[in-house]
């Protein structure tokens, strides 16, 4: 039987991202959306098609043809509403971060632990088609030494334009509700003049944090950090003897730029990855004797194969590429970046 997918947010990212992709997938069924906004619920539903509007993630959670949920909502609200589906024994598929603290989180883990349920979190460039490449020829490098080993590794992250396209979603002109439960947004020893940036951090870096470690390894050390939202910030992660250096920058008016090179001894492999929202995938570049070859790309994008890799691991009941168990390793990472850049 198909899953029954509902979709609890149908703000832009929740139709352009989610509800057009999950539309779309023969292998499930769309049977209903939830907004707290009754007048942007009933566009976005007659643009995709979906029959069913709930006023909230609680009534949604009622109908037993919802098997599995995407969470798209405010941010501090997507632990509650997260821990509410698993708990009505829904599988999960939600925005990140999956939580503010490690302590949060956990409690989302063992939500899902205790009924054997699929919890993925959204960090779609683990579901890019070009980084599947990437993943294919570096364990290919490390394999035949090629290349020589691993001596360094350099992330990026320059936030701007996001690459979206207002053709594919709706907007009212309704206020954002309030009356969401909402957790704490970071650790208690966190001072609250320091949590709005430690949210954009959290929203907007966790990705290339997450990125490098699918590629690199799974529980980095952190080696040194300077946080600056309003410059730019430097964070050194040990990934087991290789330094990874992140350079990190948002609010740019110019074109997004995000990226890995790892280095070898005598050459190099580098991912550049599209805007957050352009309908692409990451361009591969190998560097080798001098020359550098751009990997032949194809017509993908993350956001449609993340959608279909959580309906067919919904199905074989499968642990998902980017799940929760796994996530929580990125609000760890960013809990010990932030306590030390502020008792350095």
């Amino acid at each position: 039987m198909r899953p029954g997918i509902g979709i609890i947010g149908t703000g832009m990212v929740g139709q352009m991202c989610h509800l057009a992709n999950f539309a779309a997938n023969p292998a499930c069924r769309v049977v209903a959306i939830a907004d707290l906004r009754p007048d942007l619920a009933a566009a976005a539903a007659r643009k995709f098609g979906v029959s069913r509007i709930y006023g909230s993630h609680h009534e949604l959670l009622a109908d037993r043809e919802v098997s599995a949920v995407v969470v798209v909502t405010k941010r501090r609200a997507t632990g509650p509403i997260v821990l509410d589906a698993l708990d009505s024994g829904r599988h999960v598929l939600s925005e990140k971060p999956m939580a503010y603290t490690t302590i949060q989180a956990a409690s989302l883990i063992e939500a899902a632990r205790r009924r054997s349920l699929v919890y993925a979190i959204g960090y779609m460039k683990r579901h890019d088609a070009g980084v599947a490449r990437a993943l294919a020829e570096l364990t290919r490098l490390r394999t035949d030494q090629s290349l020589g080993r691993i001596i360094g590794a350099r992330g990026w992250c320059f936030g701007g334009n996001t690459g979206g396209s207002r053709d594919t979603f709706v907007m009212t002109a309704e206020a954002r509700p309030d009356g969401l439960e909402l957790w704490q947004d970071g650790p208690d020893w966190l001072p609250a003049a320091m949590r709005p940036d430690y949210d954009v951090f959290l929203n907007v870096f966790s990705h290339i944090i997450n990125l490098t470690r699918y590629l690199l390894g799974p529980s980095p050390d952190v080696v040194n950090s300077k946080i600056d939202l309003s410059a730019a910030s430097r964070i050194t992660l040990d990934f087991d003897g290789i330094a990874c250096v992140l350079e990190l920058a948002n609010g740019s008016e110019g074109p997004w730029r995000e990226g890995l090179t790892i280095d070898f001894e005598r050459g190099a492999i580098t991912i550049e990855l599209p805007p957050p929202f352009a309908e692409d995938e990451a361009q591969i570049s190998l560097d080798q004797d001098g020359h550098r070859t751009r990997l032949a790309r194809e017509s993908s994008w993350a956001f449609r194969r993340q959608a279909d890799a959580f309906v067919s691991d919904v199905a074989a009941r499968r642990m998902p590429l980017a799940s929760g168990a796994d996530s929580i390793a990125d609000i760890a990472l960013a809990e010990t970046i932030w306590k030390r850049n502020i008792i350095g």
